[in-house]
């Protein structure tokens, strides 16, 4: 059973701010593949990598998550260790889930993890904000 990982989103309001974050990394840096900079390797890099996915903690809410495609350790300019995530571009929205804010990342064991939304995996056309009203109603 694969492992995940749990990651703060800082500075995502929605996660379609995310998804223009990755667009515009993408194109800019020239890849088909976006990433995560951190400064500690997981030590459980197998598991992580056996299907295992980041799940993004956006304004309090686990809301999407990506997968994990490879886990690459160097050492940077400075001479510091660090990571890089390469992740897919394509984000898979999430059942809600609240969280805390927490510093770095966190392991996420499969059976913690939230489903993927029955809707919305793909574009749904409702605006965020409406996504948001309708869950806080009940109606998702």
């Amino acid at each position: 059973m694969a492992l995940h990982l749990l990651k703060l989103s800082v500075g995502s309001e929605s996660v379609e701010s995310l998804e223009d974050f990755v667009a515009r990394r993408m194109q800019s840096a020239g890849t088909d593949h976006t990433w995560h900079q951190t400064r500690m390797v997981p030590k459980r890099q197998n598991e992580l990598l056996d299907g295992g996915s980041i799940y993004w903690v956006i304004k309090g809410q686990i809301l999407a998550r990506q997968l994990l495609l490879d886990i690459v350790p160097f050492t940077d300019d400075s001479g510091i260790s660090r990571c890089r995530f390469l992740l897919d571009p394509v984000l898979a929205r999430t059942e809600r889930r609240p969280k805390r804010p927490f510093q770095g990342w966190r392991y996420l064991r499969s059976e913690e993890a939230p489903p993927d939304a029955p809707f919305g995996s793909e574009d749904d056309g409702l605006p965020s904000e409406m996504r948001d009203e309708l869950n806080d109603l009940g109606i998702f």
